[in-house]
């Protein structure tokens, strides 16, 4: 899975690191003799022609463990494929950090997160080659309740394995930790189905429920329950003993289940995650089973023997595209475009919280690799160890196809579009019709217009922290000055409307929004400052009338105002600040995302219904009241600036749901 944080945390940048530090243990099976050789990689990159077991073990060996220590994880395993056969399967570290127990491609599983989602795409495109699924037909034909349609238009599979489903964001009930908070797949899709934000087939927008919906359908069309579907018709032929969607896990498997970790060096086990949205992530399996799945894609559907799908659907799958932005990669059915260097890519990447995967197929090379890591790592740097580990292997054994090509966009053109593209933007993969929301203005993707015609996006950084800086190529195409990722941009009446970068252009874009909305962060803490000092001024004006012997000042009408208002504020100030930290604190920790929290989620936001309006109320009446009597002009100032800061945050309030009835997010 990819959990939203994730998300307003940035794109995670890609790191290469140097030789082995640290000895680790390693489980190492491969098609061919090892020698023992130096653990060192080379420096020089290797032809793809060179591609063998013997140097990529010690490119592995060389890089690994000590991106391993660097980051804090205890774990990894490392799968490539070549040809239709294993070139490698090798696991670094420990499965059980307390046992010492090493990680084994062979037997240790790991959670592969939203590389999941594969298997559901696989599950789909076999029963539309049987003919029992249709990819442009109304999903409500194949389900027992109702997705609204937009407009007039219906939610399709093709649009559900293309992420453009153009639903919001579903947060609620995503990973757990209690079987208890398991629900069955259809009460878990029931339960409230995201609103469509976008019209289907315009916008790539990530969607967890949506590809859970998919595997409903295979449920409902198969007649048999959608982990023993895929048990029987994927599992079973590629011979992948070790591998299930089943929640809880069998035993059997559970047993030779890695542990995960926040970091190693903690050690402490963190609790099988469980997964509501079961077809969107709730896979286990080892390497070296999903170095067979690898295998039957590369061979168009066909491993050993066995066919998990035919030829021509494979291709189909691989091959057609839906367009994002520009020239960006696209999305194919279920899989992403991830093109590197020249060579044809198609890929999934998943988190977990603690598990963290890629896996990628090189098509036209017939290669493929797989890593996951079982640690979320020191400041979640377990996203970058996968990463560095693909792309490491990408540069070194699949080099560049030929030079990039040459900028078409003189320096004049560059800065005035760099100037276009200056502003604020948001993730098309965001909650929308809910308290969630808020989460959308702390998220918002700033583009920044360099002096020298260049642009920098702060949250696309390089490993050292610092923003890349992306150089226009031809109009509205921009490359990493250091290296070959692509941004772009869509335009329309010579305006810049969304933009996005080849590594999220198939599940997400990033919209152009108004100069205001970058206001409201500022304008909610301005008014909940407002609200505070209020509040503070209360007992400290207390204690220093007091200390001196003082009279309270105000009398009648003036008085009575004087500290309503100042109970209002501490209200309202109570309402929005418990809402701000049950939304942070959910962040934190996905647990509080279970039916568990409903009723405080309900709770709190009857509180903010009835506060905020009756605030901004008070507010009002107050403003009016100093103003109309005799007290100084610094009263009837800060009169004012409460009325704004009262209407300000019930603004806030209706504009991000903040106040309702439901526990729906």
């Amino acid at each position: 899975m990819r959990p939203i944080r994730t998300l307003l945390a940035g794109v995670l940048s890609i790191v290469l690191l140097g030789p082995a530090m640290a000895q680790v243990p390693a489980q190492v099976t491969s098609a061919e003799p090892i020698p023992l050789m130096s653990p060192v990689a080379e420096a020089a990159p290797a032809p793809a022609d060179k591609l063998n077991a013997a140097d990529l073990e010690a490119w592995l060996d060389g890089l690994v463990p000590y991106v391993l220590e660097q980051a804090d994880v205890a774990g990894s395993v490392v799968v490539v494929v070549k040809d239709g056969r294993v070139l490698l399967e090798k696991g670094y570290g420990y499965a059980d950090v307390a046992a010492r127990t090493p990680v084994d491609p062979r037997t240790t599983l790991f959670r592969p997160g939203s590389v999941s989602k594969l298997f559901t795409w696989t599950a789909v495109m076999q029963l539309v080659e049987q003919g029992k699924l249709d990819l442009d037909q109304d999903v409500n034909t194949y389900i027992d309740f109702a997705i609204p349609a937009y407009e007039g238009k219906p939610v399709t599979l093709r649009n559900i394995m293309t992420h453009t489903t153009g639903m919001e964001e579903q947060i609620r009930w995503l990973i757990a930790t209690d079987p208890k908070a398991v629900a069955p797949l259809a009460d878990a899709l029931k339960h409230w189905v995201p609103e469509r934000i976008f019209a289907p087939g315009t916008t790539p927008a990530y969607s967890n429920y949506a590809t859970a919906l998919a595997g409903y359908i295979v449920q409902r069309v198969s007649g048999e329950p959608f982990d023993a579907y895929i048990k029987r018709h994927i599992f079973d032929p590629l011979g992948m003993e070790h591998s299930s969607f089943s929640q809880p896990l069998q035993p059997a498997l559970l047993a030779q289940m890695s542990k995960g970790y926040i970091t190693a060096s903690d050690g402490k086990p963190q609790p099988y995650e469980l997964i509501n949205m079961a077809p969107a992530g709730s896979l286990a399996a080892t390497g070296a089973d999903m170095g067979r799945f690898m295998i039957a894609h590369l061979q168009k559907g066909e491993y050993n023997g066995a066919r998990i799908l035919s030829e021509a659907t494979a291709v189909q799958m691989h091959t057609t595209a839906q367009a994002s932005v520009g020239p960006l990669n696209k999305m194919m059915l279920g899989f992403y475009e991830t093109t590197v260097n020249g060579h044809r890519a198609i890929a999934h990447g998943g988190d977990t919280m603690w598990f963290h995967s890629d896996l990628q197929l090189f098509l036209d090379d017939g290669i493929g690799i797989y890593v996951s890591t079982n640690s979320a790592g020191k400041d979640g740097a377990a996203r970058n160890v996968r990463a560095s580990l693909v792309t490491g292997f990408a540069d070194r054994y699949l080099p560049l196809k030929g030079e990039l090509p040459a900028s078409t966009v003189d320096a004049a053109t560059a800065k005035s579009h760099a100037q276009q593209m200056a502003g604020a933007y948001m993730s098309s993969r965001r909650p929308q019709s809910n308290f969630m929301s808020i989460l959308n203005v702390a998220g918002l993707v700033k583009v920044v217009a360099n002096e020298d015609g260049t642009i920098s996006v702060p949250m696309l950084t390089k490993f050292s922290g610092v923003p890349r800086k992306w150089r226009e190529v031809s109009p509205y195409v921009w490359r990493d000055v250091d290296g070959g990722d692509r941004l772009a941009a869509d335009v329309v009446d010579g305006q810049v409307t969304r933009f996005s970068v080849d590594g999220l252009a198939a599940i997400m874009v990033f919209q152009r929004q108004p100069g205001w909305v970058s206001m409201l962060v500022p304008l909610a803490v301005a008014s909940l400052l407002a609200l505070l000092l209020t509040v503070l001024a209360w007992p400290v004006s207390a204690l220093v009338r007091r200390h001196y012997g003082v009279r309270y000042a105000l009398t009648g009408g003036d008085a009575r105002s004087h500290r309503v208002v100042r109970i209002a504020a501490l209200l309202v100030l109570a309402s929005v600040l418990s809402i701000l930290w049950l939304v942070v604190s959910m962040m934190a920790d996905l647990n509080m995302m279970t039916p568990d929290m409903d009723g405080t989620v309900i709770g709190l936001r009857l509180f903010a219904l009835v506060m905020l309006p009756l605030g901004a109320l008070v507010g009002l009446w107050n403003a009016k009241n100093v103003l109309a009597s005799h007290r100084s002009k610094w009263a009837k100032l800060w009169s004012v600036v409460l009325a704004i800061a009262f209407l300000s945050l019930l603004w806030i309030g209706l504009r991000h749901h903040l106040m309702g009835f439901s526990a729906f997010y």
